[in-house]
């Protein structure tokens, strides 16, 4: 893939920036698209099951040109993440959180050119996670004999004078003299709660609240969310947490699912995304942590 993409660059110093230099055609949105398009397909990290790609985009360009998109360079911005998102969905990539472009002035670009720098970061997060926090001390007595092995040995409780010397040896038949456990509680990892409406297809719609444990979907009775849909297989799709992110995952259905129109296998889902299973489309309203 590297040595196509050399080729790529090659020819484009041939044609494009002489082109640009002679006859200063202004930059259309497009062509912004197709050069995050070709960092991704250049950047991209192959693994055992998935495909990586970058998320963050930094598009270099001239000061003018840049400055001939006006007031729309936001809206531009939020586009050109967009349309990263539907192609990489498009090619089954896997993007480890929703994709984001920033528009940078740089003089040291040439009029016409475009220069775009890609790379890889997780997901941004306002929210602590649990997991990363220390475990608490919830200790008990546990009732077991003083030879059951405690986690810390046998503690004598402390006595008083009138109890007798202080370095008399514990008398194991004293009902004070107990073995004691560490018992941690274990960490829970964040989980995506989620709000999802169901449209129909005979147009009535409902409220769904998913807490982040696993949920499966499809006609048949046994799944977390049963839909009504001939054209929806009985188990048919999965939401479930990964790494943070809400991901949705079609279970070798026979019509298949799409995405924001366009046919998916899994993906990570972000608010406003359509999921079109059968006849029935799922929007998802809102995703945050618990």
């Amino acid at each position: 893939m590297r040595p196509l993409t050399n080729l790529e660059r090659f020819f484009e110093q041939l044609f494009e920036r002489p082109a640009a230099r002679l006859f200063h055609p202004r930059l259309q949105p497009v062509q912004l698209q197709r050069r995050i398009e070709r960092a991704m397909e250049t950047d991209r990290m192959s693994g055992a099951d998935r495909t990586l790609v970058p998320n963050r985009f930094r598009v270099h360009l001239n000061p003018e040109d840049l400055d001939a998109f006006g007031d729309l360079t936001a809206t531009l911005a939020t586009d050109l993440a967009e349309g990263a998102l539907a192609f990489a969905r498009m090619h089954r990539y896997t993007l480890v959180d929703r994709p984001r472009v920033d528009l940078v002035a740089d003089a040291g670009v040439g009029k016409g050119e475009i220069r775009v720098q890609a790379r890889f970061a997780e997901r941004e997060s306002g929210h602590r996670d649990p997991a990363a926090e220390a475990p608490k001390d919830t200790r008990h007595p546990t009732p077991e004999t003083p030879s059951a092995a405690p986690a810390r040995g046998p503690q004598a409780p402390a006595k008083d004078a009138a109890d007798g010397p202080r370095d008399a040896p514990p008398d194991p038949g004293d009902p004070r003299f107990i073995s004691q456990t560490m018992v941690f509680a274990a960490p829970v990892a964040a989980s995506p709660a989620a709000r999802l409406r169901e449209i129909r297809p005979n147009g009535t719609e409902r409220e769904i609240d998913l807490d982040g444990a696993p949920l499966t979907i499809g006609r048949a009775s046994d799944n977390g969310l049963v839909i009504n849909d001939s054209r929806v297989s009985r188990h048919h799709a999965r939401l479930q947490a990964r790494r943070g992110a809400l991901v949705f995952t079609d279970l070798a259905s026979t019509n298949g699912s799409r995405v924001n129109g366009s046919q998916v296998a899994e993906v990570a889902l972000g608010e406003g995304d359509r999921i079109e299973i059968g006849d029935t489309v799922l929007v998802v309203e809102s995703v945050g942590d618990r």
